[in-house]
């Protein structure tokens, strides 16, 4: 159903392997790795790159709340959630990212519940949790169905799970093939893209499903040499140029507002 880059099935183990030693967007900080500044450079550019779930995710609505992160990695996400009074719990397949994410909570000097545990395995009961955010991670996963699954029955009924996975007819996949740029992650044991209907079906057990697509160009501060110029100094804002009604399927993340 899913288009996987890597054909040869994964198991969870080698997920895990390959995460444990993969941090994102360590390029775009001069900070030490786990130090207050690099915590804060992470969420600077995070949000930069991604503002668009500033806009679509309600960050301070969940006070009181219990909010589980899938994939919490460093803890970015779910600082702001703690932030807006939320009850917040993270788990993630790499331990070195749940220490990460300890430094982080630590820093803010937030309290958050944080362990090692597999997204298609979660360690709760049914209805536990009254929101499920599970950004980058189905993408990633050994088996897409089971985190999915996994999601839908720690959340309470009327909760709501917000899952984000890349778009396969996207302009990001497009430029890639293109320009003969790799995309990030590339050589992860598992990566799949979707399109939208593939993606509605995993989504199928859900009673609603939003789904948005998201992600346009923005300047990267990754990418140098000319395909870097032309890509920040022609290409972004060509494409930004264009209405966004034309070119909003085409958005390289979907985001799933799935309700229970």
């Amino acid at each position: 159903m899913a288009h996987r880059i890597d054909p040869q099935p994964a198991d969870i183990s080698a997920v895990r392997t390959y995460w444990q030693h993969r941090i994102h967007d360590l390029d775009i900080t001069n900070h030490p790795v786990g130090s207050a500044g690099f915590f804060a450079d992470l969420d600077e550019y995070h949000f930069d790159k991604l503002h668009h779930l500033l806009r679509l995710v309600d960050f301070d609505a969940h006070a009181g709340h219990r909010v589980l992160e899938v994939g919490c990695g460093a803890g970015t996400d779910l600082v702001r959630f703690a932030r807006g009074g939320a009850r917040v719990t993270g788990v993630d397949v790499a331990d070195s990212a749940i220490g990460l994410a300890r430094q982080n909570f630590g820093y803010q000097q937030l309290p958050a519940s944080l362990c090692v545990a597999n997204g298609e395995r979660l360690p709760f009961p049914a209805d536990t949790f009254d929101y499920v955010y599970a950004h980058g991670v189905a993408q990633y996963t050994a088996c897409d169905q089971d985190l999915v699954d996994e999601c839908r029955r720690v959340v309470k009924p009327g909760g709501t799970v917000l899952f984000q996975v890349y778009n396969r007819i996207s302009w990001l996949n497009a430029l890639s093939h293109v320009m003969k740029v790799g995309l990030e992650h590339e050589d992860a044991p598992v990566l799949k893209k979707y399109s939208p209907g593939e993606f509605r079906r995993l989504l199928r057990a859900f009673a609603d499903v939003r789904i948005v697509p998201e992600r346009f160009p923005v300047k990267s501060r990754l990418h140098g040499g000319w395909k870097g110029a032309l890509y920040n100094g022609v290409f972004v804002g060509t494409f930004n140029a264009i209405p966004r009604s034309w070119v909003r399927r085409f958005g390289w993340h979907l985001l799933a507002f799935c309700h229970k």
